[in-house]
């Protein structure tokens, strides 16, 4: 199948129907997104033209939608609130000109040094974990906006405590419009999936506006909008030092999210999905969005699920869309100011709590009770320590659980499968295997170096003294590579089995390992008696039972 995006009459009216759809879903987004952020909804606008327009010429997904997302919004939100405490309007601005710079030219750099396999550095357990705190954050925080109220923010478990404290002084007319931009948020939703609900919630809004003077009421709207083109913004260079270590965490969560969208929704037939130029496309968006007012962005999940499910076939219709953006900012900028906030707290909401997903924690639990546990300790950071702080424990945590997981290499007991030449790890599902009387067989998995040889050596030193075999076969057919110090081990390990009158002998050694073992003196001290073939032909030799065909 070609790889090449077709022109044909009918794929090009699918993009633009798939742009105008999208449109009219990522627009809304994208002005609440920045309102999580701190900014005015202008910069969710230029967010969905330039870096959209930026990553559709440069990128390898053909229906990755490049925009705000709720991840990166509420960093950036927390980042600006860090340095600009006091919401000042200009310094907000130039903080999140030179923040999305700074993203943009690590993204750059991180493809120049060909990183992109840090993509993978966050496990999916620790990403569900750090997501659903994210999805808590983000709820909680535009809460106050849906009851008409204001809380001195502080932390996650103080800003609920603040928020239950200011219930009474709820304003019933602002209730009432978030709970009617809800209802019909969620009512779209069920009877027409990705369908505009967004785009018919802020018109209703707009509408209760100029029919019910909503200010005049005491409902805050978003307020006055530049008309127009963007205008150059400029990045604030002495902020640079205090805003890298955030750049580098919305940087990582930026790449994550948008690779891991591009592959999600990758059809067959489309291109591969380069994770170096993934890094150039959304470095080279951000950086010049940046000077035209926009905030960090990436590929979103729920966006591009729309552009794929309106049948999108290539990034024209991401092109749609920022025509789009750009004719509202020509010319609709004073309706939007008409919004009330409420039901820009509602979109966001909406969605953004399909990012808190106890389903997923579950299903990790029962198959895995150690990654649920990391899950559980990357949203509990996030809820603790704060967004940014969140996106360092979760990497930590994937890392610890990494190598957590190496430095206690699994080694099985094998059997043999009666009437066959199989040999498998011994369990209580198959009480049947044989087992080879003095002669112990086991299989270390993995690759076998520093960090585990300690660990294997005292496995191997348990089962021996659980079984006291006359002959030990250590099969390593699993070990894909074995490093000095587990060399070292296995030289070691030989000298006290020789002395406990246990003959030791190694078997299915893969190429690699083989030529490792033999520059040590235990290759030596085997001899080719005792490094076999395979372990079928170890224990025909030792456990005097013929190998059956």
């Amino acid at each position: 199948m070609s790889t090449t995006p077709r022109t044909t009459a009918p794929a090009i009216r699918l993009d633009l129907v798939a742009g105008l759809i999208a449109a009219t879903v990522v627009l809304p987004k994208a002005m609440a997104y920045a309102t999580v952020a701190g900014l005015p909804v202008a910069a969710g606008l230029y967010t969905a033209l330039v870096p959209l327009v930026i990553y559709a010429l440069l990128g390898s997904s053909r229906v990755l939608s490049v925009t705000s997302t709720t991840t990166l919004a509420i960093l950036v939100g927390s980042e600006l609130a860090l340095l600009v405490p006091d919401g000042n309007p200009e310094r907000m601005l130039a903080a999140a000109a030179t923040l999305t710079l700074l993203v943009g030219i690590m993204l750059v750099l991180a493809a120049v040094l060909r990183l992109g396999f840090i993509a993978n550095f966050i496990s999916t357990p620790v990403l569900t974990g750090f997501k659903t705190g994210i999805g808590l954050v983000i709820v909680l925080d535009q809460l106050p906006k849906l009851l008409g109220v204001h809380i001195h923010k502080q932390d996650f478990f103080h800003d609920v405590q603040a928020l239950l404290q200011s219930v009474p002084q709820t304003s019933l007319l602002t209730l009432a419009v978030a709970l009617a931009t809800l209802a019909l948020l969620l009512l779209m939703e069920k009877l027409w999936p990705h369908s505009p609900a967004p785009l018919v919630a802020v018109a209703g809004g707009i509408a209760a506006t100029a029919l019910l003077d909503l200010p005049a009421l005491g409902v805050s709207v978003v307020g006055a909008i530049p008309q127009g083109l963007p205008a150059l913004t400029l990045p604030d260079l002495d902020l640079v030092r205090q805003l890298i270590p955030g750049a580098v965490g919305i940087a990582l969560m930026s790449f994550t999210e948008s690779i891991a969208a591009a592959r999600a929704f990758a059809r067959d037939g489309d291109p591969y999905v380069n994770p170096n130029r993934e890094l150039v496309a959304t470095g080279a968006a951000n950086a010049a969005g940046a000077l035209l007012g926009a905030m960090p962005a990436g590929g979103g999940t729920s966006q591009t699920a729309v552009v794929r499910a309106a049948g999108a076939v290539s990034q024209r219709a991401s092109l749609v869309t920022a025509a789009v953006a750009l004719a509202v900012m020509l010319l609709l900028a004073p309706l939007l100011a008409k919004l009330p906030n409420a039901t820009l707290a509602a979109v966001v909401i909406v969605y953004s709590v399909g990012l808190i997903q106890p389903g997923e924690f579950m299903a990790i639990r029962r198959i895995r009770r150690m990654e649920f546990r990391w899950a559980l300790v990357a949203c509990l950071g996030v809820l603790l320590f704060g967004t940014l702080q969140g996106i360092v424990i979760a990497i930590i945590v994937s890392l610890l659980a990494l190598a957590s997981q190496t430095a206690n290499p699994r080694v099985s007991v094998l059997g043999r499968k009666p009437g066959t030449d199989i040999l498998r790890p011994r369990s209580d599902e198959h009480p049947e295997d044989e087992s080879f009387g003095d002669v112990l067989v086991l299989r270390p998995e993995g690759r076998i170096f520093f960090l585990n040889a300690q660990n294997l050596a005292e496995q191997l030193r348990a089962q021996v003294q659980e079984h006291q075999p006359r002959v030990l076969i250590l099969d390593l057919s699993a070990v894909q590579d074995v490093e000095y110090s587990a060399l070292q081990m296995l030289v070691e390990a030989e000298g006290k089995l020789a002395a406990q009158g246990i003959v030791y002998c190694l078997a299915g050694l893969n190429p690699g390992v083989l030529d490792a073992v033999r520059h040590t003196e235990l290759a030596e001290r085997l001899g080719r008696d005792r490094l076999l073939f395979n372990a079928q032909a170890a224990v025909a030799q030792y456990a005097g039972q013929p190998a059956q065909s």
